[in-house]
This record gives C-alpha cells, structure tokens and sequence, in this order.
C-alpha cells in the first residue's frame, strides 16, 4: 500500500521510544500535520509523553499497552478528540488502522504481533523491531510478501545495506558487513566485564538509545540479533553474514561485490537519517541532522569482534547454522537474561551463559509453520531460561 506523497496515513507503534521520539521529529521536519496523517501512537507507561504526542501530532487513536495505565491516558486526552485504547486489543486495534506506513519501534516480542498485523494488511513496515525478523524471520517476510507491501529496515547498519545493495547486482553479491561500535566495553577484560552495572552497561559512546538496546549493544547481542535479521531482510546465506567493530560509528556498514568492490554508507550517529529514508523511500528527504566533516575525521578503526568477551556473536552464529526456531529462542533467553541483568539477579557475563545453556537445552524444536509455534518456543525458552538463572 502506497499513500499519496501529502497526507500520506502513518501510525507509530512505541512512539515514546527512542525510535519513536526520533520518527515524529522526522516527521514534524518534513511537514508535520500538513503533510502526514497520524492514524495511531503507541506506548506503555509513560503516558505523559503518549498525551502529548497524540494531542501535538493530532493522532486519531492513543493505545498504551499497559492495560493499567488507560484511565490515566484516558484523562490526560480527556477533550482532545483522540480516541483511547489499551492493551493488546489496543494495539492490535492501532495495527489494523488504514496506514500505509508503519514504523514498528515497539521493543522486544511484544512488538511481533502487531507488526505482523499492519504487514498482513498491504501496509509498508518501516522495521526498527529486530524481533520480528529474529523470532519469526520466514513467516513475517512471507506475509509482507504475499500482502504486497515494503520492508524497510530502520537499525542503521541494515538501512546502511538497504542502501548499499544493488538489487540488478544481486548476482555479484559476495557479502555483507555489519559494522559495531563495540559499545562501551569494546577494551575491557573479561574480569571488568564481569563487575559492570547497569548504569554502565547503558551508558553508549556514540548512539542515544533506550535501556534494552543500550544494554544490548554493551553485550553485542543487539549485532547477534541483527546478523539473524540480515538472513531474513537481504536473504543471504549465514556464511555471508560479517561482523567487524568500527568504533567511530561513521561507517554504518558496507556491502562487498564478487569484482572486490566494497560499498559502504557512511554518516554521523544519527537515527532520523534512516527514518528519513524509511519514510520518503525511494526518495530521499532534506533532513537537520549533522554533516560530516571528513577533514576533521582524524581517523576511522576496525578490528574482529572478540568472541571470548562477546560470545553473542558466536551464539547468532550458532542459531543461524541450526535454523528452525533456534532465533526465537535465542531471542526469549536473552530477553529474560536482560531482564534478570536489570534487576541485579546475574551479572553481565552471565546473560550469554543463561541464552547459550537455553539455545543447547532446546535443540529439538523444529521449524515454525504457524505465528503460535513462534509463540510456544519463546514461552518455552523463557521457562527455561528462568530455571537456569534461578538455579545459578
């Protein structure tokens, strides 16, 4: 489904997140209200923020998926003419809106669902919910197919491929690069690693992002999740899939062709520009974001990820050569490990232990052929990976 160029219909779902904060900034610099229409914005609990975004950007509909939280978000938009609604109804509700864009920003599994919605419905999905790829790659790139709308990823380094990838070229792929920061720990021992906090773990050199993925990059398993996402967007085998840590940032990831050539997108740490290019592809729009300023770049490093001090990578590895519902369960453990790390239950080591013992306990699930497959193998690893930290 493609919507006129002025008054294009768009819903975000997780609005209140970093993704979603940064898309209707995009939005607001490319014309705002004149030019789009905001069908829906979705959040959880801070409804402060959801009222505001609703009442600023003239949604129709305010969902907030904390079931709890409709009376207060119901109050907060008391007059303004939105419509409220709550919970997993809600959202399913938002998804189902006549948008013909739809910025999927909701973290984790909880995002699947309605993402998946919008997708079967003929919507474009501007994909920035990496489990949806992760947990239920096959299904949900199927049902963007045969639904007949567009999948465009919004994660800077797989908008960096996006834009790299020449399609009349797909015979001379040879390989796709994924580039990572390292995160704040990139030079850190094993023994440091095993003392840092959660404040730490947050606290990333280049990007501003919210705790999960902070916390993610820190641990690199928010790279293991988009090395299983590049097999399902770009569908490439898993030995094409490379992971090199670029601290610097300015290189967003890089595509190699069978001649020896080597594209690559580059640009200041900037999440709206690969909104901007989600939201006015195949054009590209006039952004206020920062330029960069190649005589100032005193210089630009790469080295291998060290797979002993983040195993994550390895563990994406081992998902992709095992197939089958190996992604989704890696992506329930690690989701519980998180939030085991959060609460100070284990350390920051032990997420890997917990998401690798769970991946090597479940071997025998087989492959997804239906959306509850998806969702009984992600119950089942978070179970398990319950027992485990329990027990450690």
């Amino acid at each position: 489904m493609i919507d006129s160029e002025r008054h294009r219909r768009i819903t975000v779902l997780g609005s209140t997140g970093s993704i979603g904060v940064n898309t209707l900034d995009v939005i607001e610099q490319l014309g705002g209200r004149e030019r789009y229409d905001i069908m829906a914005v979705t959040g959880n609990g801070n409804i402060e923020l959801l009222a505001e975004q609703a009442r600023r950007t003239g949604a129709r509909l305010a969902v907030t998926a904390d079931e709890s939280q409709y009376s207060a978000l119901k109050s907060a938009l008391s007059g303004s003419g939105v419509d409220v609604a709550a919970g997993t109804s809600g959202l399913d509700e938002a998804a189902d809106m006549d948008a013909g864009w739809v910025m999927a920003a909701i973290v984790g599994t909880a995002g699947l669902a309605p993402t998946l919605r919008a997708a079967a419905r003929g919507a474009d999905i501007a994909l920035a919910n990496k489990e949806c790829l992760v947990s239920a790659g096959a299904l949900f790139v199927d049902a963007v197919r045969q639904a007949g709308g567009r999948l465009i990823p919004v994660d800077s380094e797989h908008s960096a491929i996006f834009q790299c990838l020449d399609n009349d070229q797909r015979h001379a792929l040879e390989r796709i690069v994924l580039t990572a920061s390292g995160g704040p720990f990139r030079t850190h021992t094993r023994e440091q690693m095993a003392n840092v906090t959660v404040q730490t773990a947050r606290s990333h050199p280049n990007w501003s992002m919210g705790l999960k993925i902070s916390v993610g990059s820190a641990s690199m398993f928010n790279k293991a999740l988009e090395m299983i996402e590049a097999k399902y967007l770009f569908d490439v085998r898993p030995d094409q899939i490379e992971v090199i840590v670029h601290p610097q940032s300015i290189i967003h990831s890089m595509v190699g062709y069978a001649d020896g050539s080597v594209i690559a997108q580059l640009g200041v740490p900037d999440m709206r520009t690969a909104i901007g290019y989600a939201l006015t592809y195949p054009k590209r729009c006039t952004l206020n974001v920062d330029r960069l300023d190649f005589a100032k770049l005193a210089r630009l490093d790469f080295e291998a990820p060290d797979e002993t001090r983040f195993p994550a990578i390895r563990l994406a590895r081992t998902a992709l050569e095992r197939g089958g519902l190996q992604g989704a369960i890696l992506n329930a453990a690690e989701e519980t490990a998180f939030d085991a790390f959060v609460e100070e239950r284990i350390g920051f080591l032990d997420m890997a232990d917990v998401v690798e013992r769970v991946m090597d306990d479940m071997t025998d699930f087989g492959e997804a052929s239906v959306i509850a497959d998806i969702f009984a193998a992600d119950h089942e690893a978070r179970r398990r990976a319950v027992g485990f930290i329990a027990n450690s």
